[in-house]
């Protein structure tokens, strides 16, 4: 299929655009960029230098792919890069910045949906199928799993780890890591398990359910300390993949070095596993 590019767009010669790709209006795509099959870029979109998306994306107008990490460090001459999958969707004044380090990458995965405002920061690792509501804020190197919900206004420190299918409350944050299938409130409070989206989840088995919830408690809910509580949990060989994914989830913050080693997110005293 033949690509449509409107005649007030800039396309630098050394930008590729695949097949099928719809620039519209005043839409800047810089060079050093590829822009895969059936992408369509509306209004006023501005793709920078060394980004890269994958097929079928949609960008709404006046969004900005690629831009320069918001880092004092950054060495302007630096090679770095943004790589986004496939099939997502990104709304009116999304930005997502490259990598800061020579040869670094941010990633984003694909199927995700951003909202309006949402911010991605420099080398953030952003899995599947996510969705980021209106202006959430991502510091930089930090990790969302994939599946995960991130309501309005929600932030997450840079540095900071976010398991899958996570959900948040609507102006929360975290400057702590967290668990995967959790809910989160506030700031760096976990507030039970996210049971929705475990219960929809097609993979996630009835028995999967039961024993991520055994070792939510004896994350959460028991007198054990987060070390004692992983001890136990790793006598537990008879657990299926998704709960021993959040017991390596423990193991990995457990043992995280700095600028990593900001500890779990923390329980409400009062709060009760569904």
């Amino acid at each position: 299929m033949a690509r449509n590019i409107h005649p007030t767009a800039l396309v630098d010669k050394r930008a590729e655009l695949g097949a099928g790709v719809v620039v519209g209006p005043y839409v800047v795509i810089e060079p050093d960029v590829t822009i895969g099959d059936d992408c369509e870029l509306m209004t006023g979109t501005v793709v920078r230098r060394y980004t890269e998306l994958g097929p079928g994306n949609v960008v709404h107008p006046f969004a900005v792919l690629g831009g320069e990490p918001q880092d004092y460090k950054f060495n302007r001459t630096s090679k770095t890069y943004l790589r986004i999958g496939r099939g997502n969707i990104f709304r009116e004044h999304v930005t997502i910045n490259r990598a800061t380090t020579e040869g670094g990458a941010t990633v984003i995965g694909s199927g995700c949906f951003f909202m309006a405002a949402a911010h991605v920061g420099h080398d953030c690792a952003v899995g599947d199928h996510v969705v980021l509501t209106n202006s959430v804020a991502l510091g930089g190197h930090a990790e969302i799993g994939s599946r995960t919900v991130l309501s309005a206004h929600t932030g997450v420190h840079q540095f900071c780890w976010v398991g899958e299918l996570v959900m948040s409350r609507g102006h929360s944050g975290t400057s702590q890591h967290v668990p995967p299938f959790v809910m989160i409130k506030d700031i760096n409070h976990v507030s039970g398990l996210n049971v929705v989206g475990l219960r929809r989840a097609e993979d996630i088995t009835a028995a999967d359910r039961d024993q991520i919830k055994q070792a939510y408690r004896l994350l959460y809910r028991s007198s054990l300390t987060p070390e004692q509580a992983l001890a136990e949990m790793d006598s537990h060989n008879d657990w299926g993949a998704p709960a021993l994914r959040f017991r390596d989830f423990i193991r990995r913050v457990l043992s995280a070095e700095a600028p990593y080693d900001r500890g779990l997110a923390t329980a409400r005293p009062a709060q009760r596993a569904k």
